[in-house]
Order: C-alpha cells, then structure tokens, then sequence
C-alpha cells in the first residue's frame, strides 16, 4: 500500500516505485466518493499511517469531501508509542489490538475501515 503521491514513503524491500498511483487517483476517487465512502464510517489506522494522515488531513481543504469525510471519521489509532492524537476525533488503542478490533466490530458504530494499515489489517 503506498500513498498516491509520495514517491519515498515506503522504500521497504527495494520498492522503489512510490507515487504510482497519482496519475490514476483522481478518476478511482470519484469511484471512491461513490461507494466506500458514500456512508458514515469509523477508521481503524495503524500508527504510520494516522501520522501520515494527520499530516497530509487534518489542516487541508474542507473543501474537498474526501477531506471532509476522513477529517470527522472516528480515527482509532493503534499504537503503545504515540504520547499525543491531535488529529480531530481520534482514540489511541493500546495494548490487544485483536480484542480491541473486535470489540469495535460488534460495536453499535458505522462501518469500520482500514486504510492503508497493511501490517494492522492483517492482524
């Protein structure tokens, strides 16, 4: 998973191919607003990617309804390192991460999703 624009974000393994996806984003977006976040939804994010986030969200363009939507989203960030979550909405998860996970699952809550958090949605 890599963002769509940021050529060094993961350089793991030798990939060297960041950013990719920008010449592709804009028409899979629309896609995107259509469907996956057409309705309210919660996010469970690892703590990289809250970070990169929080920094690439949390002060942008209010504007745009993708920003809109990821901005009043519940954030629950897992993470036993993070001191700080100034991300508006945002819950730090400690400790368990499955029993955590789980418990928001059968929660009264909107829909749950993982973006980006590849080594979290595998947990």
């Amino acid at each position: 998973m890599q963002a769509p624009s940021m050529p060094v974000e993961d350089l793991c393994g030798g990939f060297k191919h960041g950013g990719w996806a920008k010449d592709c984003w804009e028409n899979v977006m629309h896609q995107v607003t259509r469907t996956a976040i057409a309705q309210p939804y919660d996010l469970l994010l690892g703590r990289r990617t809250y970070e990169l986030f929080a920094n690439s969200f949390a002060n942008a363009n209010s504007a745009d309804p993708i920003v809109t939507k990821l901005n009043n989203a519940r954030k629950y960030v897992v993470s036993n390192t993070l001191t700080e979550l100034s991300w508006h909405n945002s819950v730090q998860l400690t400790g368990d991460v499955v029993t955590s996970a789980s418990q928001l699952k059968k929660g009264e809550g909107p829909l749950l999703q993982v973006h980006s958090s590849s080594q979290l949605v595998q947990t």
